[in-house]
C-alpha cells in the first residue's frame, strides 16, 4: 500500500468519526436512543465516535513521528508543545464562546476547563512524549500498566459510583479545580483528569496500529495485523465488562478495548478495501464525503460546535427543527433530520475548503 493510500483510508475513517460526532452532538429536540450518549453503565452507538476520534489521534501520532524516525529535535519539541497548547486553548475558548454568546463575557470565575478538545490535547501530549522518548517495545506493556493502574483507581476510590460525593474522579476534579469550573450534567466530568490516564492507554492502543501499519510490508499483512488487534481488544473488552462495566462517562478500561477494538476493525476494513487498485477511482459518493470531513477533521468539529452555539442563541436552530417537523411530524425522526441537516452545513464548508485544497491542521 503505497502512502498516499493508507493516509487516504485513515481520513475516510476521520471524517465517518467527525461526521458521526457533529451528528450525535446535534439533535434538536428528542432524539432516538442511539443517537444519544448512554445515561452511565453502558454503550450506545453514538458512545464510539468519540473513542473512534482519540484511536485514529494514535494511528496519526505514529505516522506523523515516525517521518523524523522519532528523533526529539528542538523543532519536533516545539511542534508538540505548539499543538498541545493550542488544542486545549481551543477547547476553553469554545467552553468561554458559550458562555459569551449570552453576554457573560467575564466568566472565567465559571469556565468549565475540561472538554473534548482539551482530552485530545492531554492524550496527544503525552503519547507524543511515549514516541518520542520510550522504546516503542513497551508499548503493549505500557498499555496494560495504565489500564491496570486506572482499574484499580476506580475499583478502589468507588469510580463507578453515580454519586459525586463518593466518587474518586469527581472528588479528584472537585478538589483541584472547584466545583464552578466543572461539567454539571453527570456525576462526573466525562473528560475529567483522572480519566486522561485511560485516555492515554486508549491512544497508544491507535498507535500500536500505526506501528504496525507503517511497518507490515503487504496489504494484507498490514489489514490482518490491524484486524487481530481489534479482535483481541474487542475479545477482552467484553471479558472485562464482567467486572469493569461499559461506562463512557469515566472512560472504562473495558470501554477503551472495545471502542478501540471496533475502531481497529473498521480501519482493517478500509486498509483492505484500498487493496483495490481501483479503490480510488471507483470510491464511493459517500466516501468522498467522509474525506472531506477527514482532511479538515478538527477544524471543522471546532466550527460545529461554534456554528450549533451560534444556531442556538439566535433561534436558527429552532426555525430549521421547526420547518423540518413541520413536514415530519414524527419528533425523533424531525430531530434526526435537524441533525444531518446540521451535517450537510458543515459538510458544505469542509467542500469548499477540500475544492479549495485548504487543509487546517489544528
Amino acid at each position: 500500500m503505497s502512502k498516499s493510500q493508507r493516509l487516504l483510508s485513515l481520513d475516510v475513517l476521520r471524517g465517518l468519526t467527525v461526521a458521526g460526532m457533529i451528528l450525535v452532538n446535534n439533535g434538536y429536540g428528542e432524539s432516538f436512543e442511539m443517537l444519544r450518549h448512554a445515561a452511565w453503565n453502558g454503550m450506545t452507538p453514538c458512545d464510539l465516535v468519540f473513542p473512534f476520534f482519540l484511536f485514529i489521534v494514535g494511528i496519526s501520532c505514529y505516522l506523523s513521528m515516525s517521518k523524523n524516525n522519532f528523533t526529539p529535535t528542538a523543532p519536533v519539541l516545539r511542534r508538540v508543545i505548539k499543538r498541545t497548547i493550542l488544542l486545549f486553548a481551543i477547547g476553553l475558548f469554545i467552553n468561554w464562546f458559550d458562555n459569551a454568546i449570552e453576554g457573560d463575557l467575564l466568566c472565567f470565575g465559571h469556565l468549565r476547563i475540561w472538554a473534548v478538545m482539551q482530552r485530545i490535547a492531554l492524550c496527544y501530549f503525552f503519547v507524543s512524549m511515549f514516541a518520542l522518548y520510550a522504546n516503542h517495545r513497551y508499548t503493549i506493556p505500557t498499555i496494560i500498566v495504565l489500564l491496570a493502574a486506572y482499574t484499580l483507581v476506580i475499583l478502589l476510590g468507588n469510580g463507578y459510583a453515580e454519586d459525586a460525593s463518593t466518587n474518586i474522579l469527581a472528588q479528584t476534579d472537585l478538589q483541584l479545580f472547584g466545583y464552578d469550573h466543572l461539567y454539571h450534567k453527570s456525576p462526573v466530568d466525562p473528560e475529567g483528569l483522572l480519566g486522561t490516564i485511560s485516555g492515554v492507554a486508549h491512544v497508544l492502543i491507535g498507535f500500536y496500529c500505526g506501528k504496525l501499519i507503517k511497518q507490515k510490508d503487504t496489504i494484507g499483512d498490514k489489514a490482518l495485523a490491524v484486524f487481530a488487534v481489534g479482535t483481541v481488544c474487542v475479545i477482552a473488552g467484553y471479558l472485562l465488562t464482567y467486572g469493569l462495566p461499559l461506562n463512557k462517562r469515566i472512560w472504562s478500561p473495558s470501554y477503551v478495548l472495545v471502542t478501540c477494538g471496533l475502531a481497529a476493525l473498521l480501519q482493517a476494513l478500509l486498509i483492505k478495501r484500498e487493496a483495490s487498485p481501483n479503490a480510488v477511482k471507483h470510491s464511493s459518493a459517500m466516501e468522498t464525503v467522509f474525506r472531506v470531513f477527514g482532511v479538515n477533521a478538527l477544524a471543522l468539529y471546532v466550527a460545529s460546535e461554534l456554528l450549533a452555539i451560534l444556531f442556538g442563541h439566535f433561534g436558527i436552530s429552532a426555525v430549521i427543527y421547526d420547518v423540518l417537523h413541520s413536514i415530519i411530524v414524527w419528533d425523533k425522526w424531525a430531530s434526526l433530520a435537524y441533525a444531518l441537516t446540521f451535517v450537510a452545513i458543515n459538510y458544505a464548508i469542509g467542500y469548499v475548503l477540500w475544492k479549495k485544497k485548504i487543509f487546517i491542521k489544528l
